[in-house]
């Protein structure tokens, strides 16, 4: 992975962490320190095993360069990305500071990349923290962790979920080091989008959690956690494709690439898994945080329900219109059958009668606005609702937000889709995949929203506050951005009826 050159800006800066003295350097008036080790590699002997601490090192390390990413499942490119990058130090934080020193004690934002799990590297450019960092005075920190089989693969004799794990030890390494760049190690934020936002759901459900962060904010967190024993067959299928087990002694010695693309192959068919795996199979979901007891031992509706996340002050939300990118990649935009639109319907609306409700509650929508309503109610929008439903209801504090503003890169196809706050909330707006979405010239409207956003996170950081009020369930009040923006009643009222009395649950395996 490259980076830009830095600016000079007198000396390089320097810090002293516990592992060693680093030398980052300075880009618009911020410190940078990229591809610092929180972990030791995971490989060898490590391998599917819990993180361990990274040890130490004399004189100074050079922090320009980013790690090279975790080995990645072959969407939008991500595989080729991987295999090019040089080394095996996966386990990495890079830090954004605007003031790199131990008596700033500034507010801390610790991001968590989406990427279903399956993808995901701090490296790209729509997450370089420098704006935020600059704009909001905050010390921004994006880091790896483990994805697709390496991560998230229920493999017999490995910990569950070494992901979150991963998460885990990059949030003590923060609590340990953070005050050297000037954060303020008792203000951290935990934040995070798509499955980064699940990761942020699932970490405010761990006992092993406990004071690494004072803040989370949840962007379109996925509703999708699975049972040990679907974990379990959806690695038992990967295995298959390389004729193994799914234990550590038969992967262990797999190149990490051929296990990405067995991973691959499977996601490619898990529609004909679909009457074995559920759920997950009908949107080709083969990872997912696992319920299984001891890193996790309940979903994260469950925890917040049980007063998990009290002491923890939430912001979360998602954007109106999620699966509008989905579509587009699927080709079907403009395409949706009534026979896709009530497969849909039949597979993911909640009970018995969940398609009639929809079709009740829409009774002017065509095929392809119920198809898109139930695929983003199901996967995004309500389980974000339900984290901020089960936070309040526990006596906890939760805002919520939808953003509605449609995106204007591709022809203003894709609404307010998928993906759409992630430059927004960094200010990358005429960078990266995410850039896409924005159009080639970010428009004063682009801009205007996404410094709204930025400091609205960046308050909450600060003081737990994003400038509007918490959620409650008698006005149900939420920050709508758009072009104007306001705090209106949840304006998805009707999906809100229709899935008030869902729980989402454990994911099962149907049969074997």
């Amino acid at each position: 992975m490259t980076v830009a050159e830095s600016e000079p800006s007198g000396s390089r800066p320097e810090v002293r962490a516990a592992a060693g003295r680093l030398r980052g350097g300075w880009e618009a008036g911020v410190a940078v320190f990229r591809g610092i080790p929180f972990a030791e590699p995971p490989v060898g002997e490590l391998r599917f095993a819990a993180p361990r601490p990274v040890r130490g090192w004399s004189g100074v390390r050079q922090a320009l360069s980013f790690g090279p990413p975790p080995p990645q499942g072959g969407h939008f490119g991500m595989d080729a990305l991987s295999q090019d990058a040089a080394g095996d130090d996966w386990l990495t934080v890079n830090v954004w500071s605007p003031e790199p020193d131990p008596g700033a004690g500034l507010p801390v934002m610790v991001w968590i990349q989406g990427g279903a799990y399956v993808i995901g590297m701090s490296g790209l450019p729509e997450y370089d923290g420098g704006r935020l960092a600059r704009d909001g005075g905050v010390v921004v920190v994006t880091f790896n962790y483990r994805v697709g089989i390496e991560g998230f693969a229920q493999i017999e004799g490995a910990p569950a979920n070494r992901g979150l794990l991963d998460q885990v030890a990059a949030l003590e390494w923060v609590r340990e080091n953070i005050r050297a760049f000037g954060g303020d190690p008792g203000r951290v934020a935990v934040f995070g989008q798509s499955a980064g936002g699940g990761s942020v759901a699932a970490l405010l459900a761990m006992e092993r959690t406990a004071g690494l962060f004072r803040r989370a904010v949840a962007q379109s967190a996925p509703g999708t956690f699975f049972s040990p024993e679907l974990a379990a067959d959806i690695a038992a299928a990967c295995a298959a494709e390389l004729g193994l087990r799914p234990t550590v002694a038969d992967l262990s010695s797999v190149a990490p690439r051929r296990l990405s693309a067995a991973a691959d192959r499977v996601g490619a068919e898990m529609e004909q898994w679909a009457q074995r795996w559920g759920l997950p199979a009908h949107r080709t979901i083969p990872f997912s945080p696992v319920v299984d007891g001891e890193v996790l031992a309940v979903t994260p509706w469950q925890a917040l329900t049980d007063g998990a996340g009290r002491d923890i002050e939430l912001l979360v939300g998602h954007t109106r219109d999620e699966q509008r990118l989905f579509t587009a990649l699927d080709g079907m935009l403009g395409q949706v059958s009534e026979e896709q639109a009530g497969n849909a319907l039949d597979v993911f609306a909640p009970g018995p009668d969940g398609a009639r409700r929809y079709r009740d509650a829409f009774p002017a929508a065509g095929p392809e606005e119920l198809y898109e309503l139930v695929h983003s109610d199901w996967l995004f929008r309500m389980p974000s609702l339900h984290l901020a439903e089960a936070q309040t209801a526990a006596g906890g504090r939760a805002h919520l937000y939808e953003l509605a503003w449609p995106a204007p890169g591709m022809g203003g196809a894709l609404g307010a889709c998928h993906g759409l706050d992630v430059p927004l909330v960094f200010g990358n707006l005429d960078r990266g995949q995410a850039a896409m979405l924005i159009g080639e010239t970010p428009s004063p409207q682009a801009e205007a929203l996404s410094a709204r956003m930025r400091a609205a996170w960046a308050s909450f950081a600060a003081h737990g506050d994003p400038g509007w009020p918490a959620y409650d369930t008698d006005q149900r009040l939420v920050q709508r951005f758009d072009t104007r923006s306001a705090v209106a009643a949840y304006p998805e009222e009707p999906s809100r009826l229709i899935w008030q009395s869902h729980t989402f649950p454990v994911l099962p395996l149907i049969s074997r």
